[in-house]
């Protein structure tokens, strides 16, 4: 079960309203095997990312997602999100946002999970954005909503 603190406001074209956040975690925890853990969700402002980036990790600036593994039974632990480096993120790399915001949060759940930076990171995340990702038709409407 996902427990989740928006801290600021986000852009609606994002897909992290409660409802959507909760699709796309029932999607990973499905393709994870994670349905029995608890986890939570904290969106921020870069601000409050770079304090907890250099606060927890000794880095400089904002950074997209953050984990932080729990240590209780059911409790896998927690993550922070940064909304606006994710819009910008999204943008740069010309990605949609669903997907994009998807990718972050898999990579995050696999920190959780134990996983560290490599291939098999990087497969397993690939793995679940296509097992959550949307269809054409949907991506195309997230994409250009006034046509």
């Amino acid at each position: 079960m996902l427990h989740l603190d928006q801290a600021v406001p986000v852009d609606p074209r994002f897909p992290l309203s409660g409802p959507e956040l909760m699709e796309i975690f029932e999607g990973l925890a499905a393709t994870f095997g994670l349905d029995e853990w608890q986890l939570s969700l904290r969106i921020v402002d870069d601000r409050e990312m770079a304090e907890l980036n250099e606060r927890f990790m000794g880095c400089l600036g904002p950074t997209n997602v953050l984990s932080f593994p729990g240590g209780e039974e059911d409790w896998l632990g927690d993550l922070v999100l940064s909304a606006e480096t994710l819009a910008r993120e999204s943008w740069f790399y010309n990605q949609d946002t669903h997907e994009y915001t998807v990718r972050l949060l898999a990579h995050g759940l696999l920190h959780l999970m134990g996983h560290d930076h490599g291939q098999e990171m990087d497969a397993l995340t690939e793995l679940a954005v296509a097992s959550v990702r949307l269809d054409a038709e949907e991506s195309f409407r997230r994409l250009f909503p006034s046509v």
